[in-house]
């Protein structure tokens, strides 16, 4: 099959995408119970509402890239105190997913903090993914741009998922990042999909983009196709040293309408739960997987910020009577 044939990534001024975005933006405006019953009712057409697969994510290269996100802190250009750090080796990272296997984690994320990998980078990974994949996890890698021929690598290795998200509408995307263009990031999922191994993107809220922002990037994520099998939703950590530190804090409110609205428009896709979930009240997080998130990353920590203990999110899932997928 020739998989790149199949595939379409939609223009923001493409006729089905402008659509989507008006359908985005009207649902974004429901009634808060409404818009939770819809999403709901649609989650459990095609899955079980009270399972939830979990993911860890580990970061195999800290710090140093060249890009401007205005929001990471492994950014070179950024004072945060990341320090730049080599590759981690191998059978650390081998030991790393043993215990996540073991905390019930089905799939195992590797993150780079690289503008895209070089040639000599991507061997180590590779060996990476073929180890990781013996212990049977499912295998995910977040690498940044890839070139040609790089996708068909990693899948010969055994990888199962590539993350890499759209981030945020076309339209804000250059109050975020200049380093690269937005249509970089769909040229990288064209050749993932291209090459046969499951896309994972998504993107981030509480940047300071407006509603009908938030509307553009679940447009574009919707207007995917075929969609993303998963697709996180991050809420903007702020870091001091970063750009968007100091940005003004993203009511708890629209983070439940944006997974509402992500579950309604992506039906099949793994809506995962992801960054700022430390600082998320429980209710809040229970209100979440209520509209439709399925998936959390599982651990205490991604790449360089917090995440929930493994303990607390046991003792959640305990309490709604969730069980992981």
């Amino acid at each position: 099959m020739d998989h790149a044939a199949a595939v379409e990534f939609p223009s923001p001024a493409d006729p089905r995408t402008r659509a989507l975005r008006k359908e985005a933006l009207a649902l974004l405006d429901l009634p808060f119970n409404d818009l939770l019953f819809r999403a709901q009712t649609i989650h459990r057409e095609n899955f079980d509402p009270n399972k939830v697969q979990r993911s860890t994510l580990l970061s195999i290269k800290t710090g140093g890239c060249s890009e401007d996100c205005g929001y990471c802190p492994q950014s070179a250009r950024h004072p945060a105190g990341v320090e730049n750090e080599p590759m981690l080796a191998v059978d650390t990272v081998v030991e790393a997913a043993k215990a996540a296997k073991a905390n019930g984690a089905s799939r195992f994320c590797m993150g780079a903090a690289w503008r895209g990998p070089k040639a000599r980078d991507l061997e180590p990974v590779l060996d990476m993914v073929r180890e990781v994949k013996k212990l049977g996890l499912e295998t995910c890698c977040t690498l940044g741009m890839l070139k040609d021929g790089q996708a068909e690598q990693l899948r010969d290795a055994g990888l199962d998922y590539y993350n890499h998200n759209l981030d945020t509408a076309p339209e804000f995307y250059g109050e975020i990042i200049t380093t690269r263009e937005y249509r970089d990031r769909l040229d990288t999922l064209e050749r993932v999909r291209g090459a046969g191994i499951h896309v994972c993107s998504g993107g981030i809220v509480g940047m300071g983009e407006s509603r009908a922002e938030r509307a553009g990037l679940l447009a574009q994520l919707a207007g995917l196709d075929p969609q993303p099998e998963s697709v996180p939703i991050n809420q903007l950590v702020q870091v001091e040293g970063t750009p968007l530190a100091g940005t003004d804090a993203f009511p708890w409110t629209e983070f439940v309408r944006t997974i509402a609205v992500a579950r309604i428009l992506l039906p099949k896709s793994f809506v995962r739960l992801s960054a700022g979930r430390t600082q998320m009240h429980e209710a809040v997080q229970a209100l979440c997987f209520l509209a439709g998130a399925n998936s959390i990353f599982y651990g205490e920590k991604l790449l360089t910020t917090g995440n929930p203990e493994v303990a607390r999110d046991d003792a959640l899932f305990a309490a709604l009577g969730i069980s992981p997928a």
